[in-house]
């Protein structure tokens, strides 16, 4: 899941721990934020750079992609926004699934996501980073699914192009966006061969 190794590398970026600048990815500072799954994000991502200033952004989605989604889900599941439910198919396969417990986030979340993309409001950094990573995404249709995906592309093109964050947030979603594209040509490509 790209998109979410990204959004947990933009809110590095927000929180003015990481750069991303044209291919390359750069830690800014070490400090934890006091959030255990950007911490945890942290940890890693000075791991992976082992003493190097820099390193291809592509390389780390491609590593992060799968861990950055476990982690997410599993600070979903410690805030109780989730609960974990075990089962056996057919008796013999053990599945999980994790159903939300709580809906106030992603009420929230969707209510910011409707008055910026569908309403015209000014978007925060974080809301619009988020629109800008659905639409790099074109996960569209997941964030508004009774809305034409035209509508809602053409306003969050304007989200993800806008002055709404200073230059270096609006390049570093620039370069992430790119670096999905990136990591999805090369996913694509190794599933063919």
């Amino acid at each position: 899941m790209r998109p979410v190794a990204c959004g947990t590398l933009l809110e590095l970026v927000l929180a003015g721990r990481a750069t991303v600048e044209g291919k390359y990815l750069r830690l800014t500072d070490r400090t934890p934020t006091g959030e255990p799954l950007l911490d945890g994000r942290l940890v890693l991502l000075d791991a992976w750079l082992c003493d190097r200033d820099e390193r291809q952004v592509t390389e780390w989605l491609t590593k992060d992609q799968a861990r950055a989604a476990t982690a997410t889900l599993e600070s979903l599941y410690v805030r109780g926004v989730v609960v974990e439910q075990r089962h056996k198919i057919l008796g013999l396969f053990r599945t999980r699934r994790y159903p939300e417990a709580d809906w106030t986030p992603e009420t929230e979340l969707r209510q910011r996501l409707q008055d910026v993309v569908l309403e015209g409001a000014a978007p925060d950094e974080r809301t619009a980073g988020l629109i800008a990573l659905i639409h790099a995404a074109k996960l569209h249709g997941l964030a508004f699914p009774d809305v034409p995906g035209k509508q809602v592309a053409v306003r969050m093109a304007k989200v993800a192009t806008g002055q709404w964050a200073a230059e270096s947030v609006r390049a570093a979603i620039r370069d992430m966006q790119a670096a999905m594209a990136a990591v999805a040509v090369v996913v694509a490509v190794t599933a063919a061969t």
